[in-house]
């Protein structure tokens, strides 16, 4: 007693019972409840199957009592009683329940009323062909055997499968914490999509949809709706909505409603009883009689007659909202992968059906490789004795016993153990001379086979080519017409589809309201005009941000506590030229307090561009760079874009990718060029807080721009060569210098209402927390508001704080140097100052009218306002009639 109380320790039982559950409910999801991904089997269909093949039940064999194979399966693989078994067994039987069955049944196997199957002593089965596929070269140890429960026998971890059974019949399991539910599917269908991830593993899934348009019923209906069929493939979970196929025909001058097609898995005796409870109810008024019609010779048949003056499809429409004449079948593909329970998506689930087949080809390959070798080591001995036959003839007779005769013959002729037995086994009609022309010709084919063996078992292309072959041959086999039609539903419909993708520009006002407004609305002035009103203002209201999209672009928008929010552009709505907009906090969920700093738009596209990042940069210099895959998946609560400190907060956001450069912006008239390359800022999470990207020469400045640099070509502030024709040579009106440069150019605007383009090719790259160079030469009171950068085709749209707007030719601001003061780009009124810049983009839309479109009713528009002269002065940086 005292040993065994040294040995006592304390345990806590909550932590005994949490591990012993993990352990039960482990068990039962991979051991019983879910498929396998691999051959689409659950644990007690794969043993009924391989018990039946163990047992010699083919289909060429007689049919045999159930109850054998379920004693076979229950005292040798499956001891979980004989209930579970049989049930399990009767459904593989099942034509209402399989799309493709597995066993042939003879008897009663239940039907589609929902009549249990007669008990395992009356009826008899036997395998499908189909099931014959599923364990083909199991013999050739192309899958592992493990022990049994008792390890007295052994039985297939997983069968080889040589179609997707996990599609074509589907699965229903529920295990502990989870469920599976698989809808069956077409053969031919499936094998299809199979092939062409074969030929191209990049497929996606809607690719993949062009050949697997959706689940086939073995009880056919109508699916209803592709948008969740889509959902479905893409996650792996999702809903179909199922309805029955119904005709509506007239006899005897009424109208009569013909059901034929029930959805899968409703009882159909169910379904009739539930018509007749509505219409005693008289909760359906316009049915006067109700028949089941349905037999084996005619097939399923119900017939609802219409009273007169009713309406049939009124009636049927109310059958499909009160009865099971219409469902909806949830599908979730949770499958066990390696021992692990996991959600998988149509892409995923071949993919592994693939993996399992290149395995199970080059095993069986393998195993057919050393097979033929053997063969081939027997027959040239062979061959080896029939060259010597009349010495190796003299030995055996010389020989006192047979082992004598074995070592003698190693002896002389060097032969292996394997080939002495079978020359002492050989008969004397192998001696004939036709006998020795049959040796020689399979040992031939026997060389061809093993060369091929060998090519094949080390060339994955080559195995891919087999299992593409062997999924045709079983298509050509087994594969039969569709059952189950596909029609659209209103969720098909997407908003995207229904929006013309348009130019648009959106403006934010500093107080937080939104609107999106066709960019062709504002007509295209020369630089140094007023505009026209583009929004009108308070005196506490102005517009802060302004930014050109594509109508199906998403906006994103990046707010000062560093989270991101996100929108469709086309659910913006659209406003007026000098309406308001609509406050923001009403179309993202946006904290109290958060205060929207940058915005940017990414199209759907560049998700999957690995090479594709998002870079941030923040007022007091900061830098960040993050894989766009990141923001991928998107949630209207927002996500943690980055880290911002108390006392800084975020002014831009920009899409750039491996080979661009960064342009940081500062306040007061500084620029800091440098690359985006790893080296220079590595990629990091979404909720980091960055890197140093820009030092401040003057007091007090701060970043105001983050610009992406695109197809840079550097001459590092060195004259071009005179042959050049790309080179564009003008005046610097402030220092008399020569502008030279080539390739791309920015445009720098001032909250002034002055602007300039100089070539990127004059700012001196360094590396990234550098102070940079002069970017502008500011007039006193002015700072830097935007740097965009620009081509020559391109126009500009501007605004002002009291919602001015004008749209104007980037070819008309004039190209000078880098440190110079710039022309005068918009007229402003008194007090007024630019507030936002944009690049209009170019999208597939008729190019805009250049005349200003017509006021809408209600507006206080400005008439229109007298352009500028068409060639400003080239002597001066300001524009004549300016007032300075």
């Amino acid at each position: 007693m005292s040993e065994l109380g040294n040995r006592d320790f304390p345990v806590n039982i909550e932590d005994i019972m949490h591990t012993a559950y993990l352990q039960y409910s482990l068990s039962v999801n991979v051991g019983r409840a879910i498929p396998d991904v691999r051959d689409g089997l659950k644990p007690v269909n794969r043993r009924i199957l391989y018990a039946m093949r163990q047992l010699g039940l083919s289909k060429s064999h007689a049919t045999v009592k159930c109850a054998r194979v379920v004693g076979e399966v229950m005292g040798k693989y499956h001891p979980h009683g004989d209930a579970a078994i049989y049930d399990a067994l009767v459904r593989l039987a099942q034509d209402f329940s399989m799309r493709n069955p597995l066993v042939e049944g003879q008897g009663n196997f239940g039907n589609i009323d929902g009549d249990p199957a007669a008990a395992s002593r009356y009826t008899e089965c036997r395998m499908e062909r189909l099931a014959e596929e599923m364990l083909s070269d199991i013999e050739k140890e192309t899958v592992d055997m493990i022990p049994n429960f008792d390890e007295s026998e052994t039985e297939p971890a997983v069968l080889p499968a040589r179609f997707p059974q996990l599609l074509v019949n589907g699965t229903t399991g529920i295990g502990v914490g989870m469920a599976t539910n698989i809808p069956p599917h077409n053969l031919g269908e499936v094998i299809d999509a199979t092939v062409c991830l074969l030929e191209n593993p990049k497929a996606t899934v809607d690719e993949l949809m062009e050949h697997l348009p959706g689940p086939d019923f073995p009880t056919g209906a109508i699916i209803r709706g592709r948008y969740s069929l889509r959902q479905f493939y893409q996650t792996g979970h999702g809903s179909v909505k199922i309805r029955s196929k119904a005709d509506i025909i007239e006899k005897d001058g009424r109208e009569q409603i013909i059901v034929t097609e029930i959805p899968y898995a409703v009882c159909k005796e169910q379904l009739v009883k539930k018509i007749a409870e509505l219409v005693n109810e008289k909760r359906i008024t316009g049915i006067s009689g109700l028949r089941d019609e349905s037999s084996k010779r005619t097939g399923m048949r119900i017939v609802i007659e219409i009273k007169r003056g009713a309406m049939a499809s009124v009636v049927l429409n109310q059958l499909y909202a009160h009865t099971l004449l219409e469902t909806t079948f949830g599908c979730t593909m949770l499958v066990v992968d390696h021992n692990r329970p996991r959600t998988m998506n149509l892409v995923q689930v071949l993919q592994a059906y693939i993996d399992h087949r290149l395995e199970v080809v080059l095993r069986r390959t393998i195993f057919d490789l050393r097979k033929a070798e053997a063969r081939a080591h027997i027959l040239e001995g062979l061959m080896k004795a029939l060259a010597n036959i009349d010495e190796v003839v003299q030995i055996i007779r010389e020989s006192r016993s047979r082992a004598d005769a074995a070592a003698n013959l190693i002896a002389r002729f060097e032969f292996t153990q394997v080939q002495t037995d079978a020359i002492l086994d050989m008969r004397l009609h192998q001696l004939t001379g036709l006998a020795i022309e049959v040796l020689k010709a399979e040992l031939e084919e026997l060389l061809k086979r093993i060369e091929y063996l060998k090519a094949l078992a080390a060339s994955r292309d080559m195995r891919l080519g087999v299992i593409r072959d062997e999924l045709l041959e079983i298509k050509e086999k087994y594969a039969d017409p569709r059952r189950t039609e596909i029609t659209t539903d209103d969720s098909d419909l997407n908003i995207a589809d229904l929006i013309p993708r348009h130019s648009c520009v959106i403006t934010v006002s500093n107080t937080g309201y939104i609107k999106r407004v066709p960019a062709d609305t504002y007509r295209t002035q020369h630089r140094g005009g007023k505009g026209i009103i583009g929004m009108e203002t308070k005196e506490e209201d102005h517009v802060e941000h302004l930014f050109n999209a594509d109508s199906h672009d998403l906006i994103f928008f990046f707010t000062d506590r560093g989270f991101m929010y996100w929108l469709n552009v086309y659910e913006i709505p659209e406003g007026s030229r000098t309406g308001k907009g609509k406050a923001i906090v009403n179309m993202i969920k946006i904290e109290p307090g958060e205060k929207i700093c940058a915005m940017l738009t990414v199209s759907q596209d560049e998700f999957n561009d690995p090479n594709k990042y998002i870079v941030m940069a923040s007022r007091r210099g900061y830098i960040k760079k993050s894989e766009l895959a990141l923001f991928k998946n998107l949630r209207r609560v927002g996500l943690r874009a980055l880290v911002i400190e108390d006392d800084d907060d975020l002014i831009g956001a920009g899409i750039s990718e491996n080979g661009n450069e960064i342009l940081l912006s500062t306040r007061l008239g500084m620029a800091c060029l440098f690359d985006q390359n790893d080296e220079q800022i590595r990629p990091m999470g979404r909720t980091a807080r960055g890197v140093t990207g820009m030092r401040f020469k003057i007091p007090g400045d701060d970043v105001v721009s983050l610009e992406i640099i695109r197809e840079h070509v550097y001459s590092d502030e060195e004259p071009a060569d005179e042959n050049e024709t790309e080179t564009e040579v003008e005046v610097d009106v402030d220092d008399e210098a020569p502008v030279y440069g080539s390739g791309p150019e920015v445009l720098v605007v001032t909250d002034g209402g002055m602007g300039k383009r100089s070539y990127v090719s004059t700012y001196r790259k360094t590396n990234r927390g550098a102070k940079g160079v002069v970017n502008i030469r500011l007039r006193e009171g002015e700072s830097v508001l935007s740097v965009i950068q620009i081509t020559e085709e391109d126009e500009i749209l501007l605004t002002t704080e009291r919602g001015q707007l004008v749209r104007i030719p980037a070819k008309e601001i004039r190209r000078v140097g880098r440190a110079s003061k710039g022309v005068r780009i918009m007229n402003l009124n008194a007090g007024d100052r630019i507030t936002g810049v944009a690049k209009l983009i170019e999208v597939d839309v008729p190019k805009a009218a250049t005349a200003e479109a017509p006021a809408e009713e209600g507006t206080t528009a400005e008439p229109a306002v007298p352009e500028a002269p068409a060639t400003p002065s080239a002597d001066t940086d300001v524009e004549p009639g300016s007032g300075e």
